[in-house]
């Protein structure tokens, strides 16, 4: 028997915090789990590489938009009630991914997984500082921020394990005991909260954001396929984007009880936060969607393998949030952050030295580097976010901060995905003019040359094969270089932050090491 704050008993807590977990853990897994299985989607489905990255994008972007009414809908209906159809929603969502037979039907579902998995983040995240009194909320969300970091350490070797014993639409069965169980033991055991049917939301301002939003993400995606501003379909995308961001902002500026209050965004912590947010969201999970491929398509790894390979760097996320947790209180934040976007520039540029002869030890090295450099990130940005942000404004500058990872992150996987379908085109093209009679090299008369003679079938086939190997190299590292350069801006940013002063953080009353919603 326990109490929260209200001085109410709430009995059976720790298996409320298990089944909160399960929530938390279900949603972080599967941002991260269809990863190494995507090349095997790909053929049953029927689709291209830039095609078949819609199953990450059109998930992030989904739980992106849904993301900032969390707050509304949780004070509107009651937590409970909200939580629970969220988590039955989420579960029939994964279970109708399983058995998609198409790409549009995996993109639909896919779309609905993120709509209700948006809000199970921020509800088990809530529902532990309700069911904790104050002197316990630390270790509450130590626990609580353990519990996402698994998530997507365990995606990939799960992924791969599951894909390599079974197939790839496991990664999304895989769901449904888990469901069960969370379901079942929060529909028994967690407390309810209050409901306020006066409340009002504002549909204009949420309407203007979902459609600029989905029609940017729409272009993007699209963009390579259509060959961009050639296609009316594009041109039409572009102009909806904008008019969707145009409308939001005047609406956000002028309305009496807009969405979002401007006032946020006068915060110079916060405003130079979300940008940053931005910018590593793009690395995020772009370098993970990148990587499986990468290993199975031209490192030739098996699936499983692969996705051994892509657990250390969520190994180095995990113990980089444990140590920059510590430190963030003693030390200056903005040097932590500063020292992680160094090691993130550091691991992107080795990262464009690989080719499929690399050796694992170094790759793997590389990728401990890079998860450690988004850990040393992500918690003292959080300190930095909300130390100057007023009270009131915190739950809206938590959804804020998740709306432009998410952003950042599918707009990262789909610029990656276009840039390399298209760099791998030009430069099959330009590898390809050098395939000629008159190439000194496919003159020699040995048995090796005789059968990549480009007038027999089988050699044209041989050359197109090599030539095409050659392309994607060079276009990966070109995609890695990308995202190096959108990591250097990200420096700047900590010019304008301002150091938290313990005052600051004590005043608040929260934990320094996350930012938490009210």
């Amino acid at each position: 028997m326990t109490e929260i704050d209200s001085g109410r008993p709430v009995p059976h807590r720790a298996l409320i915090t298990v089944c909160a977990m399960i929530a938390t853990l279900m949603q972080a897994l599967d941002s991260t789990i269809a990863n190494v299985a995507l090349p095997y989607m790909q053929g049953s489905l029927s689709a291209t590489w830039d095609q078949i990255t819609w199953v990450l994008t059109s998930y992030v972007v989904a739980a992106a938009i849904m993301t900032a009414p969390v707050g509304w809908l949780a004070a509107r209906f009651g937590r409970k009630n909200l939580f629970l159809l969220c988590l039955v929603g989420f579960t029939v969502a994964s279970m109708l991914c399983g058995v998609a037979q198409t790409l549009p039907q995996m993109v639909a579902f896919r779309l609905l997984q993120g709509v209700f998995g948006a809000a199970l983040v921020p509800l088990s995240q809530a529902l532990m500082l309700d069911i904790y009194p104050p002197a316990q909320r630390g270790s509450a969300m130590a626990i609580w921020g353990m519990g996402v970091m698994v998530g997507p350490i365990l995606g990939p070797t799960l992924g791969g394990y599951l894909t390599d014993v079974y197939n790839w639409r496991w990664v999304f069965y895989v769901n449904l005991p888990f469901g069960v169980l969370a379901v079942a033991g929060l529909a028994l055991f967690m407390p309810r909260t209050p409901t306020n049917p006066s409340l009002r939301f504002d549909w204009t301002g949420f309407g203007v954001l979902a459609l600029g939003l989905g029609a940017l993400q729409m272009m993007i995606d699209r963009g390579q396929d259509k060959d961009w501003f050639t296609s009316g379909e594009i041109i039409t995308e572009a102009v909806l984007a904008g008019l969707g961001i145009y409308l939001f902002v005047v609406h956000v500026l002028t309305a009496e009880k807009p969405f979002i209050t401007p006032r946020i965004f006068r915060d110079v912590n916060f405003s130079a936060s979300l940008l940053m947010m931005f910018a590593v969201g793009v690395v995020l999970l772009a370098t993970s969607a990148l990587l499986a491929p990468w290993l199975q398509n031209l490192g030739n790894y098996p699936v499983a393998t692969a996705g051994l390979v892509m657990a250390p760097r969520g190994i180095g996320t995990m113990a980089a949030m444990m140590v920059a947790g510590r430190l963030s209180a003693r030390v200056d934040p903005r040097k932590l952050m500063g020292l992680g976007l160094g090691l993130l520039v550091w691991s992107l540029w080795a990262s464009t030295r690989w080719t499929p002869d690399v050796g694992e030890r170094e790759m793997i090295v590389t990728l401990v580097v890079q998860g450690a450099a988004l850990g040393f990130v992500f918690i003292p940005l959080q300190v930095v976010a909300f130390a100057t942000l007023p009270a009131p404004l915190r739950t809206d500058g938590t959804a804020l901060l998740s709306l432009f990872r998410n952003v950042g992150s599918a707009i990262g996987v789909s610029i990656t995905s276009a840039m390399l379908a298209h760099n791998t085109q030009v430069l099959h093209a330009e590898i390809g003019a050098f395939v000629t009679p008159f190439n000194r090299a496919l003159q020699a008369g040995d048995a090796a040359t005789r059968m990549l003679d480009p007038q027999t079938a089988l050699g044209a086939q041989m050359l197109d094969a090599m030539v095409n190997a050659q392309a994607q190299i060079i276009a990966y590292l070109d995609d890695y270089k990308l995202m190096m350069l959108t990591t250097l801006p990200a420096l700047l940013l900590l010019f304008l932050m301002r150091r938290p002063g313990a005052a600051s953080a004590a005043a608040k009353g929260e934990p320094t090491h996350a930012a938490v919603m009210e």
